[in-house]
């Protein structure tokens, strides 16, 4: 359930800032894609929230328009906190904010640079900036996307590979983490699919693939997966590129935690299709929670496998 923005949320937080680098006020409004239930930045009116605290996010096109959507919110008189790894777009806050105009002081902590910003007089740039970054038609891939979705203006080789792959699934199935719902064009390019739940932890990505699929045996879920939702059971397939990066950085544990999803979703004898880079070493945990694990190809960088309850 999405957060309902009030006049009292005169803070907002996006994404996770670290506690010892950020004093964020309780209460405050969280406005992240990547935090179900949040409030989406574009719903907030202009000059409205008195602090906003930001851990920016590292593709360049997300981060500028993260910042951006800060200072059209931000009050006049109010103060913006934008924080990032100085390996993961940090180095990069301070050009940002000089191309925007806004007023800052640099500092640095923890390995991440730490800026204190005001609202520039003149928008015109954050205007360009959040235009740049909003939703949009690819008409090359033929999808909506949105700069900051996983492979947002390319198919990943991975899920080419899985498409590729994939039989004629039928009955009741998942698509685990979908994306812009790629995958989830080619399941339900099957008659025999019955239902089709896609789930997904980035806003941006549900937004898109309810754009980019719109058959009626498809439900769109905007979840994270390592909590409890949405309860999926009884299913016979999940098709699956799991993610192995969280906030930029590389965490093999969300694969483990889409394949044991999977497995307590699927009924016996149902079947998971799923893509991974090569060097994830998810043959353990895979062996673990299924009887039957079956490589089915590999292809540059990517490996298949076929795996049953």
């Amino acid at each position: 359930m999405t957060q309902t923005p009030s006049s009292a949320a005169a803070a907002l937080v996006y994404g996770a800032p670290p506690l010892a680098l950020a004093d964020v006020p309780a209460g405050a409004l969280q406005v992240s894609p990547l935090s179900p239930g949040s409030t989406p930045f574009a719903d907030l009116p202009d000059a409205s929230a008195a602090e906003i605290t930001v851990l920016a996010p590292p593709g360049t096109v997300e981060r500028r328009y993260a910042m951006a959507q800060a200072l059209r919110v931000l009050k006049a008189d109010g103060t913006l906190f934008v924080m990032a790894p100085k390996d993961r777009g940090g180095s990069r806050l301070a050009g940002d904010l000089e191309r925007l105009g806004a007023p800052f002081a640099e500092s640095a902590r923890r390995h991440h640079r730490i800026c204190q910003v005001r609202r520039p007089a003149d928008l015109t740039i954050a205007l360009a900036d959040i235009e740049d970054g909003a939703p949009r038609l690819d008409e090359a891939l033929s999808l909506w996307t949105q700069p900051g979705v996983f492979s947002w203006d390319r198919v990943d080789a991975g899920t080419a590979l899985l498409a590729r792959a994939l039989p004629k699934l039928s009955g009741k199935g998942a698509d685990l983490g979908c994306g812009l719902g790629i995958l989830s064009q080619v399941v339900l390019a099957s008659p025999g699919v019955t239902e089709l739940a896609m789930v997904d932890i980035d806003r941006r990505a549900i937004d898109a693939a309810s754009r980019n699929v719109t058959d009626p045996r498809a439900s769109l879920y905007w979840a994270d997966l390592r909590g409890v939702e949405p309860p999926l059971a009884d299913l016979n397939f999940v098709v699956m590129n799991p993610p192995f990066h969280d906030a930029g950085a590389e965490d093999r544990a969300l694969g483990a935690v889409f394949i044991r999803r999977a497995a307590g979703a699927l009924k016996k004898g149902g079947t998971c299709w799923l893509v991974a880079n090569r060097h994830l070493p998810y043959e353990k945990v895979l062996k673990e929670h299924f009887s039957h694990v079956d490589l089915k190809g590999e292809s540059g960088g990517y490996k298949v496998y076929e795996t049953r309850k």
